[in-house]
């Protein structure tokens, strides 16, 4: 288990030295507002944008329940709802407005 610890360290160290990143800051905080004005009806959610989002409960956010095949996500500081598959999206409030 110390030898894990070890080269994981060192793996992390380099990255940080040879310009790398450490997984969560290359990303926005999702509770802090963003606006993106791309994310319209009709328009689709970049993969990425979609993945790094937190699914959350639409009845504890009093948001209007999901059709089938889709999810709300908050990304940004906005709630998205889009279809799962072609990450089409049906609607987006911002977050502020709902707390």
């Amino acid at each position: 288990m110390r030898q894990i610890c070890k080269v994981l360290a060192l793996s992390i160290l380099a990255a940080t030295l040879s310009g790398g990143t450490v997984f969560a800051q290359d990303h926005h905080d999702n509770h802090q507002y963003v606006r993106h004005d791309e994310w319209k009806k009709g328009a689709r959610i970049q993969q990425e944008d979609w993945n790094r989002g937190d699914k959350v409960d639409y009845r504890q956010y009093h948001l209007r329940k999901p059709p089938n095949g889709y999810e709300w996500r908050e990304v940004d500081g906005n709630y998205v709802l889009a279809a799962v598959a072609t990450g089409v999206i049906a609607s987006v409030v911002v977050a502020s407005t709902i707390h």
